[in-house]
This record gives structure tokens, C-alpha cells and sequence, in this order.
């Protein structure tokens, strides 16, 4: 998740994803540098419509096509009928192609959260989006830079969903981002005030040992503290051979501004994601598809 992840295991040729199914490449190049990029689109679009957009970032250790192969979120945006897009870290910037989340002291993990939002601007104008329905998902570091990207314009986003991801504010440095992952920074810097934040979908694995898992419910508290939402009782569900999941609801009434999904049995990796692939647990719950039922809920409320 930092600068040092762990080496993911070689994926075999038949598990490495073709560009047909990860979306069309592209780069938008902005006032913070170039940024590449995969965008997948359902079959026929039309100029006339107005679609989602759904918004993913990688973790370490993964790029744009390795994250659409092992979450499967193409075939649920073919379904359902959404745009999603893929940013991409550079190597360069990164060696492990970890996105810099928590480098705020120098302004690096800043320029990244900007060069995002360039994509995202680029596609707005140039795709057929409803800027109403725009949702930002992540993986581990790219939870952690979803969130940063998020609070630069809350306006923007509808949904968050971290997966595996660091809490706001724990971070500044490598030191303490490795600090804060293994559970040992529990203090967050209180989110911007007065913004309206985005509803939150964590989904936190309870044996994951790359970020204690105590991050997802801290993650969770601080979110739904700033919003003002109260929690509910937590419930445990569980579908087929699959792991169950505790999950957790911060509710304003009758609107769910926070979920917590704590996965039981989960490690660092996708839940319920392709089999075959770095970092991506084909037994968990479906990350994918509650991603896009919680995103198309919130979608449904007046913005």
C-alpha cells in the first residue's frame, strides 16, 4: 500500500485481461503532468444519453487492467449500464505503481489527487455523463487516494467505496503510513467542515495483514461523525460457501450515509473478486456488486 508492498504473485497468461475487456487507453495531460488511463464503456452508447460513471483506482502492485480483470466491475457496468474508468500510476512515480496517498508533506500525493480529477474532467466533457452520478471506488493505496481525491471536491462524487483503505488524515509521510497500516495510528484529523461528504461503503477484510483491520471501522467512525449519522445495529449475513460479513449502516434518517461491510476471513485482497488474479479472493462477499447497489441507492436520492 506504501512504497514497499509486498511482490504479488505472477497472474498466468490465461488470467491477464485483454484491452477489449478493460476499456479503450487514453491519457489526459493537465497542469500536474500526463496521466493514463483505461475507459470501459456498455456496447452502443449513444451521445444522447446520460450514464454513471464509476470511478476506480488501483492498488499496489496492479494497473488499470489488472483491476477491471480481478473486480469484474465491466461485466456489472455491461449489465447495468454505466461508464467506468480506470486512472493509472506510473512507474515512475512509483515504483511498486503504488499510488502516493500519503505523501501530503511534500504536495506529491496533491498533484496525483489533481492529475485524477483531470481524467475525470476530461471524461465529463467528452463522454456521455451524468455529472449527478459519479462514484469513486479503491483498492488498498487507491482506497486511501479515492478518499483524497474525494475531499478536494465533495461536491463531485455521490459515493465513496474503500476497500482496504487508510482513514483520512493518519498519514503524511511513508513512515506513518506504514505506522497507521498496521493499526497504530488511531487518532484522525477531523474531515473538511461544512462539506458535503459523499455517502461511504468500507469493505475491510478481518484477516487482512497489510492494513489492520481496525482501519475499516475507524475509517467508518469518521466518516459518519462528520456527516452527523448514527449507527445502527450491526448484522451478519452470508451468502452460499462464502465468507459472511458483519455489516454496519450510519443512517440520517432513513438515508445510509456510511456502511461498513467487515468481512470475516478476507486477507488484503478483492472480496469476491476473479479467481486467478493478485490480490483478489474470488470466496469473499461480491465488493463489485455492492459497490454498484449502494452507489445506484444513493443515486436515487435528490443530490
Amino acid at each position: 500500500m506504501t512504497a514497499v508492498p509486498k511482490t504479488p504473485k505472477h497472474l498466468p497468461a490465461t488470467a491477464r485481461p485483454t484491452a477489449k475487456d478493460s476499456g479503450e487507453a487514453g491519457v489526459t495531460v493537465g497542469m500536474t503532468g500526463a496521466r493514463r488511463y483505461r475507459l470501459y464503456k456498455p456496447p452502443g452508447v449513444r451521445r444522447t444519453e446520460s450514464l454513471p460513471l464509476m470511478v476506480m483506482l488501483h492498488g499496489c502492485g496492479q494497473d488499470a487492467e489488472a483491476l477491471a480483470a480481478s473486480t469484474r466491475m465491466n461485466q456489472i457496468a455491461r449489465r447495468e449500464r454505466f461508464l467506468v474508468l480506470y486512472p493509472e500510476q506510473e512507474r515512475l512515480a512509483n515504483i511498486q505503481a503504488c499510488w502516493n496517498w500519503y505523501d501530503t508533506r511534500s504536495g506529491r500525493a496533491q498533484r496525483e489527487a489533481g492529475s485524477i480529477d483531470a481524467v475525470i474532467d476530461q471524461i465529463c466533457l467528452s463522454q456521455p455523463v451524468d455529472s449527478s452520478r459519479i462514484a469513486l471506488a479503491g483498492l488498498s493505496a487507491g482506497a486511501s487516494m479515492a478518499a483524497l481525491v474525494a475531499l478536494r471536491r465533495p461536491e463531485r462524487f455521490r459515493v465513496l467505496a474503500m476497500h482496504s483503505g487508510i482513514a483520512t488524515g493518519l498519514a503524511h509521510s511513508s513512515a506513518t503510513a506504514i505506522t497507521a497500516m498496521r493499526g497504530r495510528r488511531l487518532v484522525a484529523e477531523s474531515l473538511p467542515a461544512g462539506a458535503k461528504l459523499p455517502a461511504l461503503l468500507v469493505i475491510q477484510g478481518s484477516k487482512d495483514h497489510v492494513v489492520a483491520p481496525v482501519n475499516g471501522a475507524l475509517l467508518a467512525q469518521q466518516w459518519a461523525k462528520q456527516a452527523g449519522a448514527k449507527a445502527g445495529k450491526p448484522r451478519t449475513v452470508q451468502r452460499g460457501a462464502r465468507y459472511p460479513a458483519t455489516i454496519t449502516d450510519y443512517r440520517i434518517q432513513e438515508q445510509i450515509m456510511v456502511s461498513l461491510c467487515e468481512v470475516n476471513g478476507l486477507a488484503h485482497a478483492w472480496s469476491g473478486g476473479a479467481a486467478g488474479h493478485a490480490y483478489s479472493d474470488p470466496k469473499g462477499p461480491d465488493a463489485s456488486g455492492m459497490i454498484w447497489t449502494f452507489s445506484n441507492k444513493q443515486f436515487a436520492y435528490p443530490s
